[in-house]
């Protein structure tokens, strides 16, 4: 039996939406919330009734797109009203089997909430989206205990936690050409984004690693997140812009910032602005390629109106406005390695960095077949003198469908590099002349990763992973310079469960 939300939840639900239609939409909108309010017990009979067929319920276990199904009819009445709720929660095992600081295993994990509102169902306001995401972090941080790696390996793994992520609204003007965004977003979920590098386990295939090192905190990437006003705008089918400019630092003074809601405005502002290019994609109808990272090339086998293989090329860059500390000398002019030096070191006026992303698929045996071969590529360089990184790349091959009836896996296998700046690297040097003893000297690093992705139903995936880490740290034990740091090898298992 089909749980019926009673009355008084239902009323509960269009009230709120009323008030905040009021404060938010002006009179008209909260007019027409009170009007659903008014219609809404004498045609809730037959919304249950045309709402039945479409319950996920319906389905076996091993057919639906959540675990809990529609949750009892829950999942479709909130539907009516423009709300949508998903629940995943990804676990992973991963073992160090060589190398690095330790051998051994340990566990991660992410819980995500993510509720969004549909202004044209709740409200009778077309082209607005109200979105709202939470993390629960749990588990070990298995890099920073074992590997001491620049690439690392879990793209989950961060600071226990349970904070706000991402908390914006959207609306989209001139007919779905122009849409912008207001409020706390996370970067890595539209910009400098790979449909295919997001299968790899290693965080940087996801937030690539120059960024994660050289914008303070990290930048507004997963698990953090930064104010901000992002604009896309469709210039032809083929091509779209993106640009926004959001809080420097989401951290800023206060790193114990676990909840999420300190909203930084100081520490510079960072602008970044990305041009699209999509060829051979969806039908009129199908989704666009453009609607974020994990659109647009590598998503199978979806047809096309030419009937030529996907494509999504980026270009983009980014600015940001503080100042930013050199990697090695001070502010005499000093090698910060120097035992003369002032230990403060010099400063430069902001920092920047220009980036390229292609996803491409190169084969498949027809068009409406679900296997393909694609593969993908991003760069990314900054000045070496502020920064750790000054070159990052990946580069790598997925394959979709690898074996017969399994339409839904994914094999890949894939590259990530990290070059380290050139002051940086001076100032290793210079620490092993003046110290007159050993000192690693911090070059550049390489992962090598394999991964097999297992879709067991709609609702659950399994991933197997292993991992090889080439001139580990960089040349750097993290914590001892004066000692070696071998190169790591990692296996483990991910699972991730749609609730």
């Amino acid at each position: 039996m089909k749980l019926a939300p009673p009355p008084e939840l239902r009323r509960l639900v269009l009230y709120a939406a009323f008030a905040w239609a009021s404060l938010d939409s002006g009179s008209a909108l909260a007019q027409a919330a009170a009007d659903a309010d008014t219609d809404a017990e004498a045609a809730h009979e037959d919304q249950k009734a045309a709402a039945a067929p479409a319950h996920d319920e319906a389905t076996g276990l091993w057919q639906r797109q959540q675990l809990l199904g529609d949750i009892g009819g829950l999942r479709p009445w909130l539907g009516q009203y423009g709300v949508t709720f998903s629940l995943t929660e990804t676990s992973e095992v991963l073992a160090n089997l060589r190398g690095g600081l330790a051998r051994g295993a340990d566990y991660d994990g992410l819980t995500t909430a993510t509720l969004q509102l549909d202004t044209a169902k709740a409200f009778g306001l077309p082209g607005g989206l109200f979105n709202v995401s939470a993390l629960q972090i749990h588990g070990t941080n298995f890099s920073e205990n074992k590997l001491g790696t620049l690439n690392t390996a879990s793209g989950i793994a961060a600071d226990r936690a349970t904070r706000l992520w991402e908390l914006w609204y959207q609306q989209s003007f001139l007919d779905k050409r122009v849409d912008v965004k207001i409020g706390q977003q996370s970067l890595d979920q539209e910009f400098i984004g790979s449909a295919n590098s997001a299968l790899f386990l290693n965080t940087m295939f996801g937030w690539p690693a120059l960024p994660s090192y050289d914008l303070p905190s990290g930048g507004p990437a997963y698990p953090l997140s930064g104010l901000g006003v992002r604009v896309r705008g469709q210039i032809t089918p083929s091509l779209t812009a993106l640009a926004g400019v959001f809080a420097g630092d989401p951290l800023g003074n206060d790193p114990n910032n676990k909840s999420g809601t300190n909203f930084n405005l100081g520490n510079g502002a960072l602008w970044i602005g990305e041009l699209q290019y999509a060829i051979n994609q969806p039908a009129e109808g199908d989704a666009p390629a453009s609607a974020g990272a994990g659109a647009g090339a590598g998503g199978g086998a979806e047809a096309n109106a030419s009937g030529g293989l996907p494509g999504l090329y980026k270009i983009g860059l980014w600015y940001h406005s503080d100042r930013f500390a050199d990697q090695r000398y001070d502010s005499n002019g000093l090698s910060l390695a120097n035992p003369a030096s002032n230990g403060s070191a010099a400063t430069h006026r902001g920092n920047y960095s220009f980036y390229a992303v292609a996803d491409q698929m190169v084969w498949r045996p027809a068009a409406d077949s679900p296997r393909s071969l694609n593969v993908f590529a991003r760069v990314m360089g900054a000045p070496g003198d502020r920064n750790l990184v000054s070159v990052a790349a990946n580069l790598g091959v997925v394959l979709k469908a690898p074996f017969e009836g399994r339409d839904n896996d994914s094999a890949g296998l894939a590259l990530t590099y990290i070059k380290v700046g050139h002051r940086a690297n001076g100032l290793d040097q210079d620490f092993r002349a003046f110290s007159g003893g050993p000192y690693g000297v911090r070059t550049s690093e390489t992962a090598l990763e394999a991964t097999y992705q297992y879709q067991i139903a709609p609702w659950w995936q399994l991933q197997a992973d292993a991992q090889y880490t080439f001139n580990a740290g960089a040349g750097q034990n993290p914590n001892d310079p004066t000692q070696p740091l071998r190169n790591t090898f990692v296996i483990g298992v991910r699972t991730l469960i749609n609730f």
